[in-house]
């Protein structure tokens, strides 16, 4: 599988940033972060509540492959339309903490546009404990299923 999403983890550092060019459309990358039917289809999620609005939460729930149920919970604090969004981010009943997420999402032209991610960790202890997992292979395989779902309903 094509490695089209960027993953940057320095050493020493509590972060990770994420980066990917997508053949869509801003408003329908945006898109796709906010409405619960989206994120259900791309990132292979259940939402459970999604409160999408500054101050509002949301909680997600999917089964690994041994069967068990894993959740996702966190706070949206601030966002701009096709521009920005600061959130929380937790895994239930692992040892990562909360992060905090900030995605930025660029126009590049009418039809193409661009995603940053930086996301926070505790600490490196937390962050590389996240990195064992496959997060790298994971981030991909969502983000090239994100596009292929877009692409078909543009």
């Amino acid at each position: 599988m094509e490695q089209k999403t960027n993953v940057v983890a320095e050493d020493g550092k509590q972060e990770i940033l994420i980066t990917r060019a997508f053949d869509l459309p801003v408003e329908l990358l945006f898109k796709a972060y906010i409405e619960p039917d989206f994120i259900e289809q791309w990132m292979g999620t259940k939402v459970l509540k999604f409160d999408f609005k500054k101050h509002g939460s949301f909680h997600f729930s999917t089964t690994d492959p041994k069967g068990n149920k894993i959740g996702f919970n966190g706070t949206i604090h601030d966002f701009k339309t096709n521009e920005k969004i600061i959130r929380t981010f937790e895994m239930e009943n692992m040892p990562f903490g909360v992060q905090l997420e900030i995605y930025e999402f660029e126009k590049l032209t009418e039809t193409t546009s661009k995603i940053k991610q930086q996301v926070i960790y505790q600490s490196v202890n937390h962050r590389d404990q996240n990195l064992k997992l496959p997060f790298k292979l994971g981030i991909n395989w969502a983000h090239n299923r994100l596009e292929e779902l877009l692409t078909k309903s543009k």
